[in-house]
């Protein structure tokens, strides 16, 4: 098992959290995935890096500091994802509604400064 499938693993194993993946801020794509059946890790990816790219920009122009997590709630769960920005890459999660979200974004905050 890889350093990024262990790091990875930590947070796949909260409750409610039906996948975890490094994604490239640069590009959006997947560096590693650890995903449950039924999730397209390249949408979410993608998603996810284009979302922290707008808001880093939008969030500089105000004068403020990059967001440490960005949290995208919808219907039927949740899109996290952790900047770690000291290696360009991005922790992601995405859960089901009843995640605890909390512990998931304590692990992913924790991997994100293991990576940097």
């Amino acid at each position: 098992m890889s350093r990024y499938q262990a790091e990875l693993g930590r947070i796949s194993a909260v409750r409610g959290v039906r996948g975890a993946m490094l994604v490239s801020m640069a590009d959006g794509l997947v560096v590693a995935e650890s995903l449950m059946d039924g999730v397209d890790g390249r949408a979410v990816a993608a998603l996810a890096a284009s979302l922290a790219g707008r808001l880093a920009r939008t969030t500089a122009e105000a004068g403020l500091e990059s967001p440490r997590v960005l949290h995208l709630h919808a219907e039927r769960g949740t899109l996290l994802a952790v900047p770690a920005a000291a290696v360009e890459l991005l922790v992601v999660a995405v859960t089901q509604s009843d995640a605890n979200l909390g512990l998931a974004r304590l692990e992913m905050l924790d991997v994100a400064q293991a990576l940097g």
